[in-house]
């Protein structure tokens, strides 16, 4: 008889375990739970560090890895033209900085040899006059 009130338990159980199971709202259950908080408790490095990561590899061909990789299909799928056109773009733009910036001490150069030499005591506007905003002026 105990085996048999055992086993009745058990089914009982299993019943009830089955009727909870499919009463619980697992998504308001899931609102419940601060995720943040949980995340917080797991140590990412502890499963990380029993792993054997040079047993690993010597199980992969690495060789093999390469060669499955479709150069062509990824070639194809990259905008190369726009890569180029970036990267060269950037070297351009640097390259005009450079010459603009000579030319500006070039100019300044030459402006301080040409007032020594007319011996301008004024050394006249640092711009045009348009770009001073004195183009009313006489």
């Amino acid at each position: 008889m105990a085996v048999s009130a055992e086993l009745l338990a058990q089914r009982v159980a299993a019943r009830v375990i089955d009727i909870v199971v499919q009463a619980v709202d697992i998504n308001a259950l899931l609102q419940l739970v601060d995720l943040n908080a949980l995340v917080k408790r797991v140590d990412v490095n502890t499963p990380l560090k029993q792993v054997d990561l040079n047993a690993l590899l010597r199980q992969v061909d690495v060789n093999d890895v390469v060669a499955r990789i479709d150069m062509e299909r990824l070639v194809a799928q990259t905008d190369l033209g726009a890569i180029i056109a970036r990267s060269t773009g950037g070297i351009v733009t640097e390259a005009m900085d450079s010459a603009r910036s000579s030319a500006v001490r070039l100019d300044k150069r030459i402006d301080r040899w040409m007032t020594r030499l007319l011996r301008r005591k004024d050394p006249g506007p640092l711009a045009p006059r348009a770009l001073l905003g004195l183009e009313a002026q006489p």
